[in-house]
């Protein structure tokens, strides 16, 4: 029976370099000259660090840019809260790994008000779905992908057929 699997990931190898380049184009622009200005990766948060506010909001608009290049979709990265202490602004993105167990939820609701006819149960930090036709899997994929209540990047893994 054909399946497969919706996963939500982020390369962790690209997201590094996304980053690497963002700190090299900082250290090119005019605007941020003698700026104490920073990106920095630990794990799966990237810390931004600037002089003032709009500095942060400038350089994640910076990072987006290079996610986009490195193929990294920018719907997974989360902003926290602007912090601010001292002389300094930090602000935390964090990217998540897997689905969540509510957005695992509204993904088979979604699929289920369908009625496509697959069936769509949730593995862990994964959805599987399966059906008796491949068509109906790939409409399941085009339907998550034209999905606006979903705002997250979802991928299609491990498809058997």
């Amino acid at each position: 029976m054909p399946s497969f699997d919706i996963i939500s990931e982020v390369d962790t190898v690209e997201l590094k370099n996304a980053v690497d380049n963002s700190n090299r184009e900082l250290d090119t622009r005019f605007d941020f000259r003698n700026v104490e200005a920073s990106f920095s990766l630990n794990k799966e948060v990237v810390k931004i660090s600037a002089e003032a506010e709009f500095q942060i909001l400038q350089m994640r608009d910076i990072l987006r840019a290079n996610l986009a290049k490195r193929g990294v979709d920018a719907r997974a990265m989360e902003p926290k809260e602007i912090v601010h202490s001292g002389k300094t602004f930090s602000q935390d993105a964090v990217f998540k790994q897997g689905i969540d167990t509510p957005i695992a939820k509204q993904i088979v609701k979604l699929i289920k008000e369908s009625k496509i006819k697959v069936q769509a149960s949730i593995q862990g930090e994964q959805v599987r779905v399966t059906g008796k036709k491949r068509d109906d899997l790939q409409a399941v994929m085009a339907l998550i992908r034209n999905s606006e209540e979903l705002d997250k990047p979802f991928q299609f893994d491990n498809f058997r057929d």
